[in-house]
């Protein structure tokens, strides 16, 4: 996996992980910590992607790469979904504005 994508997407693991063991007074702030880190994840894929040559035309054959399969094996279900779309937004050469983020 590329170094730069795999070390954003741990940290996403971890902070997700952190998030989901999280109790009272420091939810929100574990939160926070996870979208950001989320966010972070994938402006490192989005660059990834955009160096591939010849480049992805749909979320199917960017899905069948090796490299976004092993992350869709350690990525946490529940994120998949939020996943994709960014994949598709990526694919669209689409920028999401941070009030159009995911809360």
């Amino acid at each position: 996996m590329n170094p730069p994508v795999k070390q954003a997407l741990q940290t996403t693991i971890d902070n997700w992980n952190a998030m989901t063991a999280s109790h009272g007074d420091e939810q929100e702030a574990v939160a926070d910590q996870f979208q950001s880190s989320f966010y972070a994840f994938i402006e490192v894929f989005r660059d990834w992607v955009l160096s591939l040559l010849p480049r992805p035309h749909t979320v199917s054959e960017l899905f069948d790469l090796d490299m976004v399969q092993d992350i869709l094996d350690v990525l946490p279900a529940p994120l998949h979904l939020n996943f994709e779309t960014e994949a598709e937004l990526i694919l669209d050469n689409l920028l999401r504005v941070d009030e159009d983020k995911y809360d």
